[in-house]
């Protein structure tokens, strides 16, 4: 009798997977939401950036969590899960250089840890997705006189 299935995806990193979503959406969402509790002038002292980008910033965090966690909950248009991660890695790059040309690069390596936690997520959501299936056999072309190969 066998508990753990060995065949892609894994229980194991299922669990791990989801785990690891789960955080990153708590971050994100909290990340977000702050955009628009605190004033724009109390966020631009930090950071020498519009208003206007900053909430746009906020936005892309917000449904960025959500689209890490609702996708596969309900199990509609799971694709959207390593595209929401995918976003969010882009957006914390950003956010590690920003703050490497602040000169705090000690502090960059928070968010340079979370851009690389998200795209792990992105790609084995990817890999992990409906339908790649690498068994399928290679899509063939027809031949000149239009049967196909055998």
């Amino acid at each position: 009798m066998k508990f753990l299935s060995t065949d892609p995806p894994d229980r194991k990193t299922n669990v791990v997977l989801w785990i690891l979503q789960s955080l990153l959406a708590l971050l994100f969402m909290f990340a977000g939401v702050m955009k628009f509790v605190m004033s724009i002038e109390e966020m631009t002292k930090q950071i020498a950036l519009p208003g206007w980008f900053l909430h746009f910033i906020g936005v892309a965090e917000i449904l960025g969590a959500i689209g890490l966690i609702l996708p596969g909950v309900f199990r509609i248009r799971v694709g959207l899960t390593p595209l929401a991660a995918a976003g969010l890695a882009i957006i914390t790059v950003g956010a590690t250089v920003i703050t490497v040309k602040g000169g705090q690069v000690g502090v960059a390596m928070i968010p340079l840890v979370v851009a690389l936690l998200s795209a792990l997520v992105a790609y084995s959501r990817w890999r992990m997705m409906p339908g790649r299936d690498s068994s399928r056999a290679p899509v063939t072309s027809p031949r000149a006189d239009g049967s196909l190969p055998s």
